[in-house]
């Protein structure tokens, strides 16, 4: 039993503590088969099925920040891949990207569903990830990195982990990149699908749209909403983000064009 097994047995039956250790033995139990997957890398027609976002990414986390000429992910949304406990797993394995790399995600518009999601893909826009966003339903939930491997998601259980494939064999993954781009294709720029909707603000961002237009102060507005000035501000810059606006006033101007105050 390692020590992480070890310490996460002797906890309390609940509470955040105890779900915290587990998840952690958990995560240790299926990094100790990581050398299964090094001992199968020769044979490239074998694929390899992970139960579960915890052994996605102790056995094939590595391979997302191996990526040196191409990495395409197709997903509903950007959740698909990891639940978030998982994530950060995931991104510690992560590179600063090599020059020359493409990075291309493809998403349904349920990435798009609330105004922390949009903020997130206009965040990855802006590092240089090129999206696109595929109005529907997507063929394959999957990602192919430098054209030699496809990770496939399995469908979303209704309970228990969801199943993933990871694919070498030089046939498949040639289809499956194929029909990616054959999707990436079809669909249209995240700018382009943003120019044609507004922006799924929440109640209180538009209610601080209200209060700009009204010409409140920071100061006051902050204290009507509860809000710490420097928060207040911060909610600011991200709606002007998400209405593309470079100043408040040409954010309130666009506000009105999308029916955003009405």
């Amino acid at each position: 039993m390692s020590i992480v097994s070890l310490m996460a047995s002797t906890l309390p039956r609940s509470g955040p503590e105890r779900r915290g250790w587990q998840f952690a033995a958990k995560f240790d139990r299926v990094a100790r088969h990581r050398a299964d997957w090094t001992a199968m890398s020769p044979d490239q027609d074998r694929n390899v099925t992970l139960r579960g976002e915890a052994e996605l990414a102790a056995r094939a986390g590595h391979l997302f920040g191996n990526a040196h000429e191409e990495f395409v992910c197709a997903a509903v949304d950007p959740n698909t891949w990891a639940a978030p406990d998982v994530r950060d797993q995931i991104l510690a394995s992560r590179w600063k990207p090599p020059p020359g790399l493409r990075v291309c995600k493809l998403y349904n518009p349920a990435a798009l569903a609330d105004e922390e999601s949009e903020r997130r893909l206009l965040t990855m826009a802006g590092r240089g990830v090129e999206i696109r966003i595929c109005p529907t339903r997507l063929p394959q939930e999957t990602i192919v990195i430098d054209r030699r491997i496809a990770v496939l998601a399995g469908p979303a259980p209704v309970q228990g982990p969801r199943m993933y494939t990871v694919v070498r064999s030089p046939e498949v993954v040639a289809g499956v990149r194929s029909l990616y781009w054959a999707t990436w294709e079809s669909s249209i720029t995240l700018a382009e699908y943003r120019r044609g909707r507004p922006p799924a603000l929440s109640d209180q961002s538009r209610e601080i749209l209200r209060l700009l237009g009204e010409g409140f102060k920071d100061e006051t507005a902050a204290r009507r909403l509860s809000l710490s000035l420097r928060t207040y501000r911060r909610r600011v810059a991200e709606i002007l983000t998400l209405l593309d606006a470079d100043s408040r006033f040409q954010a309130g101007r666009r506000a009105h064009e999308l029916g955003l105050l009405n």
